[in-house]
């Protein structure tokens, strides 16, 4: 699962005028209730802070979950301990500036990858997984929030993370997902780049199901809206895989219940794979 649960821990004033929460506290009960619906074996987050990972951590274990914490500063990796081994891990933010480019390109230090590599308790087999933040603002030069260079500070990026990969796999040998908030569209060049290196989208993969959704809504500091349909196309959030034997995915999904409202602009993405 690839997950960016939105960084904000405390209440804020245009929630509480409406009656509404938005606090760390309030929205990890619901986190907690979509890995409970789901049970995904690997979460890779984004904009995870200190205070959200506790309440999450507390409120799984306390119904039974034993999720343990890859640490990866906004970009952690949650897993299921009595399913998976961790032999190896890595973690990396993203520099400020980009070769190249003027202007700065890690907000607050929030734009990361963090790497892990599984052993399968059941049958020994592995899997390498990162999760992913990448820059936020918009390479087109229409739009309000434009800055040069975007584009290309997303594939600089992106080319770090994935360098990174093809280490771990030379290492191991197995299959690699990389999962995460891309900031881009699957029109946009940092899709296009990874493609162009061997990774497949799962959506274009998946044997069973591919969802056609986004799964994206508003949710931000002034409240939230109901969520409305959009193609696939234009969602930010992705999970690309490499070096997977044929039938690797079977599904791609977004996990978009009516309850998710309040808790995150982004909704989940997951896929059900076959090692």
């Amino acid at each position: 699962m690839s997950h960016n649960v939105w960084k904000c821990d405390n209440n804020l004033p245009d929630w509480e005028v409406k009656g509404e929460d938005c606090s760390a506290f309030v929205r990890a009960k619901g986190m907690i209730r979509v890995y409970a619906e789901t049970q995904p074996d690997i979460i890779g987050l984004q904009e995870m802070s200190p205070v959200m990972s506790d309440h999450i951590i507390q409120g799984l274990s306390e119904q039974g979950y034993r999720y343990a914490m890859l640490w990866g500063k906004d970009t952690p990796v949650l897993y299921r301990q009595e399913r998976l081994e961790l032999l190896d891990s890595d973690f990396l933010m993203y520099p400020t500036e980009v070769p190249g480019l003027d202007g700065e390109f890690n907000n607050y230090g929030t734009k990361s990858w963090c790497c892990a590599v599984f052993k399968d308790k059941t049958d020994g087999k592995k899997l390498i997984f990162m999760t992913t933040h990448l820059w936020w603002m918009s390479g087109d030069s229409a739009s309000k929030e434009y800055q040069a260079g975007s584009d290309e500070a997303r594939v600089f990026q992106l080319n770090m993370a994935m360098d990174r990969l093809e280490n771990f796999n030379n290492i191991y040998n197995c299959p690699v997902v990389l999962v995460g908030d891309f900031n881009a569209g699957y029109t946009e060049p940092v899709i296009h780049n990874a493609l162009s290196r061997g990774y497949t989208h799962a959506h274009d993969i998946a044997t069973e199901f591919a969802d056609s959704d986004w799964g994206y809504h508003y949710c931000f500091g002034d409240g939230y809206k109901p969520y409305v349909r959009e193609p696939f196309e234009k969602g930010l959030d992705h999970i690309m895989v490499k070096f997977a034997p044929e039938g690797f995915v079977r599904r791609f999904e977004r996990y978009t219940p009516d309850y998710y409202l309040p808790l995150s602009d982004h909704s989940p993405v997951f896929v059900d794979v076959k090692l």
